[in-house]
């Protein structure tokens, strides 16, 4: 399979895993959502969680795959509140706990960049 079908693929498998993460432990899902949010914090994790399941499930199918391929390069930006949030919360923990919350940050670039390139490779073949 070349990788320009894998890449796709992959990117779901990516967004499924963290989906069911969201459902079978969402505490420490639940620690990173701000506050300034409405609601509580545990209906945010399950929102995000069947989106990405939603998301997975789009980005597998190539008539959807476009489309769910640009809103999860949004979504990516869209959670990158949570994820400077969870930074900052752990920035007295354990340096490699720190580390990990830290490395995420410019991680959701390579992401953001991912989603897009598998929406431009899916243009014209739905």
């Amino acid at each position: 399979m070349p990788r320009s079908e894998r890449s796709p693929l992959l990117l779901a498998g990516l967004l499924a895993t963290a989906g069911v993460a969201h459902f079978a432990t969402p505490r420490p899902f639940d620690a990173t959502i701000p506050r300034s949010l409405p609601g509580t914090p545990r209906a945010w994790t399950y929102a995000s969680g069947a989106a990405e399941l939603a998301l997975a499930a789009g980005l597998a199918l190539p008539r959807t795959r476009r489309a769910a391929a640009l809103a999860t390069a949004a979504f990516f930006v869209g959670v990158f509140p949570a994820n400077v949030k969870m930074a900052a919360d752990w920035r007295h923990r354990p340096t490699p706990q720190k580390a990990a919350a830290f490395g995420r940050l410019p991680l959701q670039v390579p992401l953001v960049l991912w989603a897009r390139g598998v929406a431009r490779n899916a243009e014209g073949r739905s």
